[in-house]
This record gives C-alpha cells, sequence and structure tokens, in this order.
C-alpha cells in the first residue's frame, strides 16, 4: 500500500480534477460540487439508493456522498491532471462499501439506451438490482470496519462514503498527477523550474 495505514494517519483520500482544485482549497467539498456531478453520476447513484436494503441507515445515500478511500494498492493507476488530498472527517458519518460490486454496474448502466449496446441493456435488466442490493448487503459503518477491517479482505476494494461537507481547514494537497507520474507539489514545482530554466538556456536538454 501507498500511505501508512489508517490506524496510524487517521486519514482518508480523495482524488479530483485540477480543474476543481483552487475551488476546492478555499471552499472545502461538498458531494455535488464538481463539474461532472449531475451528468455523469446522480442517476447511477440514484439507482443504488433505490435498491438500498433495509438495515441501511436512512443517512446513507449514494447520491450525497463524497466518495474517497483508505489507501491505495502499489500498482494504482493514476489519471493525469488530477491532485490527490489527504482528508480528515468524522468516522460516524462514513459508510464503508465494495467499490467492484457498483463498478461492474457503471457501463451497463451509461450505455444501456445506446443503439449498439443490447447486451449492456440485458445485464443491466437481469442483474442491476441483484447487484445494487449485493452491494450494500457487502457494506458496513466506518466505526463497524475499523473494528473488523473488512477493507483488507482480498476482494474488497473499499470506498468510503463521506456524508458531512469537509471544509477547506481538513483537506490537504499531497500530490499532483502528471502524465500519470507522481509528484508532491514540492516536486512538480521543481520540474517547471527546472523546465524554465530549459527554456532560457536552449543549448540544454529538457528532461522530463
Amino acid at each position: 500500500m501507498i500511505f501508512k495505514d489508517f490506524q496510524y494517519t487517521g486519514a482518508l483520500y480523495h482524488v479530483i480534477s485540477i480543474l476543481d482544485l483552487e475551488k476546492v482549497l478555499d471552499g472545502g467539498i461538498k458531494y455535488n460540487d464538481k463539474l461532472s456531478y449531475s451528468s455523469k453520476y446522480y442517476n447511477f447513484h440514484s439507482f443504488f439508493d433505490e435498491n438500498k436494503i433495509e438495515s441501511i441507515p436512512s443517512w446513507v445515500e449514494r447520491k450525497k456522498a463524497i466518495f474517497t478511500s483508505m489507501n491505495f494498492r502499489d500498482k494504482h493507476k493514476w489519471h493525469s491532471h488530477t491532485a490527490l488530498l489527504k482528508i480528515k472527517t468524522d468516522i460516524s458519518r462514513c459508510w464503508v462499501c465494495n467499490e467492484n460490486k457498483a463498478n461492474i454496474l457503471f457501463e451497463p448502466f451509461i450505455l444501456k439506451n445506446i443503439k449498439g449496446f443490447d447486451k449492456a441493456k440485458k445485464f443491466f435488466d437481469m442483474y442491476g438490482k441483484e447487484i445494487a442490493k449485493d452491494y450494500w448487503m457487502d457494506s458496513l459503518s466506518m466505526v463497524e470496519n475499523i473494528r473488523l477491517r473488512k477493507d483488507k479482505k482480498e476482494g474488497f476494494d473499499e470506498e468510503v462514503l463521506i456524508f458531512e461537507d469537509i471544509p477547506p481547514e481538513n483537506i490537504e494537497c499531497i500530490y499532483i498527477f502528471s502524465d500519470h507520474k507522481m509528484m508532491t507539489k514540492t516536486q512538480w514545482s521543481e520540474l517547471f523550474e527546472n523546465f524554465t530554466e530549459t527554456v532560457y538556456k536552449p543549448k540544454e536538454s529538457i528532461h522530463y
């Protein structure tokens, strides 16, 4: 894993586009403050909420969650032009789910009404509700997870849903991803400082 375990850090991690970074550092994070929320994810999250099992508390609504992680595997594939934030929050307002059981439905959900993707619709109609219910059955509160550590079990790809706003003082930008390369803010600044120096010294090679 990339970071020390949660029991030592008490931190969660959230990836955002660098387009949202200034707004987040100035004003914090809300579940619906990203440019892509309404257009890409609201209806998908709502489908899971519509199929929530009775044992899940009423305050746990996927469509009102901020999605975070407890850690990342060493070979995690990062998207370019994103930032990784370190977050502190009240774990009593967090719920832990298996992301794998949501991801399997995302493409069928998006493609099912597009011409030529009949099999996506067939899969979704046959298994969608069953998979959504199983997603919730496999979930638990963050408080309970700290005791059971279900996130460490093989095949459980944890996602931590936070159900409160995150103020700026509880957010730290720790990495920038540029061309899939993971850099601290200092490393990123040094990269472009050296690049600028090279521009003014044309005979020297540019090293990325």
